[in-house]
């Protein structure tokens, strides 16, 4: 979620000089995890609101609060899972664990990649590290190479 929470904070009040943002497999079209679980009440306890805002339904206040992307973007999406029956359950498609591949992605985003790692350790990958960087320094993500999967 620190994705959206970043989202939220830059439409209400970015600075002069903000630079290029990187999101770590951000749920930005929701996750299908969410909306399996929000029903119960374990999950809604632990989540509270935020955790309904997750699912996939489009939510107007919801986009209201996390308003247009009209800054440089990247985002880096992942595709192991450390959870794999979670993943075949709830998950159409490649994914993180958490969130699929697809809806990682927002409009107006300058640049996508999809890495291989997990939502829960992708902060520490070597890669994302260095597509960070790079993406940080050049505005771009590495260009994939001949049979390279990681644009998906």
């Amino acid at each position: 979620m620190g994705g959206l929470l970043a989202r939220a904070w830059l439409n209400g009040g970015r600075p002069a000089n903000l630079g290029r943002v990187v999101m770590l497999g951000p749920p930005n079209g929701g996750s299908e995890v969410a909306d399996r679980l929000h029903a119960l009440r374990a999950y809604r306890r632990i989540f509270g609101p935020a955790g309904a805002q997750l699912t996939t339904r489009p939510d107007e206040s919801l986009r209201g609060l996390l308003g247009p992307v009209d800054y440089p973007l990247g985002i880096i999406a992942g595709d192991r899972t450390l959870y794999p029956l979670e993943s075949w359950l709830m998950l159409p498609g490649p994914d993180d664990g958490r969130v699929t591949v697809a809806r990682t992605r927002v409009a107006g985003m300058a640049d996508h990649i999809t890495l291989h790692t997990s939502h829960g350790l992708m902060m520490r990958n070597p890669a994302v590290i260095g597509e960070t960087l790079r993406f940080l320094r050049t505005g771009g993500f590495s260009p994939p190479d001949r049979g390279d999967t990681r644009r998906a």
